[in-house]
């Protein structure tokens, strides 16, 4: 078998799928058609900055397979987030629905910028032109976008509104978007929330008592700083997370409340008083119960797995560990679980 780092991230999605399949005893034929997007589209999205030039961005759209119903899937702002990365989180969203039985297909965008590099307007125009680009495939009984890593409700916005210049008022055009726009209360600390729900479930099969539990969360944005602070709600001791610009430790538990007021306040984590600096590296090897990779894919990979000290993981990301780790993780007896993230709508 070629090791993860000769693989692409979507054959390693498919490396995963090959494990059920088996179970299954699917055809070849149907196992080349679930592995392969039924639609992939790329544009060119041209931009007027704040300064007067064009740059002009790489954007896609992945619809990956819609036997269950319309497509559905998350709108990213990355500059990695290119075709491949696109094609494989398209198809996890075809997995996830189907897994909790919701009536949706995978699908999923990319546009490669760094938004903390733009403005608001800049971004602005920048979703706007995205949406023009792809209106002829979206719709509410079609494909429905959502928010994903660096994009929030006002991109939502943003597109509902482009969306309905074109077509007219479709507020279920998107999800995730404000309440005062038809958005659902709840939304935004919905993935989060189901973090708890599996950890709270896991828990009962493990014999893990979660008021003791030590937990550390790699991520900490939409997703991480929702589940670290509705984890410590429920009894659970988050000593360590991360951000982009670093990580904080605390052995006897941070203030998740007033960490995240610390963030709103400032953008980022690093100079909070309630704990000590720590690396990525030295993050995912402490010693604790739960971990939680809550930020890009393949933070646990082969390398790092036999650091990992955690005897849950607890997968908020998509596709949080490569298929080399997960091989690593499930080797000699070590007691480790993995759980995947339950899909926001």
């Amino acid at each position: 078998m070629l090791r993860t780092q000769e693989l692409s991230i979507s054959d390693e999605v498919n490396v995963f799928f090959n494990d059920p399949a088996d179970r299954l005893d699917l055809n070849h034929g149907l196992r080349e058609m679930l592995k392969r997007p039924w639609r992939e589209l790329l544009v060119q999205v041209p931009v007027r900055m704040d300064d007067g030039q064009v740059r002009v961005f790489n954007g896609s759209r992945v619809q990956h397979n819609a036997a269950r119903g319309p497509y559905y899937g998350g709108v990213r702002y990355r500059p990695e987030a290119d075709l491949e990365e696109v094609r494989a989180l398209a198809s996890l969203m075809t997995w996830k629905t189907a897994l909790v039985d919701l009536p949706y297909a995978g699908a999923k965008v990319g546009v490669q910028v760094d938004p903390a590099q733009l403005s608001s307007s800049e971004l602005n125009r920048l979703t706007r032109r995205y949406t023009q680009n792809i209106e002829h495939l979206i719709g509410p009984n079609r494909d429905i976008p959502a928010p994903d890593m660096g994009t929030n409700a006002q991109t939502m916005v943003w597109m509902m509104d482009t969306y309905g210049q074109l077509h007219g008022h479709t507020p279920a055009i998107v999800t995730g978007k404000p309440v005062e726009t038809g958005g659902s209360l709840g939304r935004e600390s919905a993935t989060g929330r189901g973090q708890v729900y599996l950890l709270q479930e896991v828990a009962i099969d493990l014999g893990l008592n979660t008021n003791a539990a030590k937990v550390v969360v790699q991520g900490f944005g939409s997703v991480g700083a929702w589940a670290a602070r509705l984890i410590h709600d429920v009894g659970c001791r988050v000593i360590a997370v991360s951000s982009v610009d670093g990580g904080l430790y605390n052995a006897a538990g941070l203030d998740i409340a007033r960490l995240q007021q610390y963030q709103e306040q400032t953008g980022g984590i690093l100079g909070f008083d309630g704990g000590g600096q720590i690396s990525n590296h030295e993050l995912l090897a402490l010693d604790c119960d739960v971990l939680v990779p809550a930020a890009i894919d393949n933070v646990i990979t082969e390398d790092n797995a036999y650091d990992i000290k955690a005897h849950l993981i607890l997968g908020a990301a998509n596709h949080p560990n490569t298929p080399d780790a997960d091989r690593v993780l499930s080797q000699g007896g070590r007691f480790c679980r993995i759980s995947w993230s339950i899909p926001a709508g």
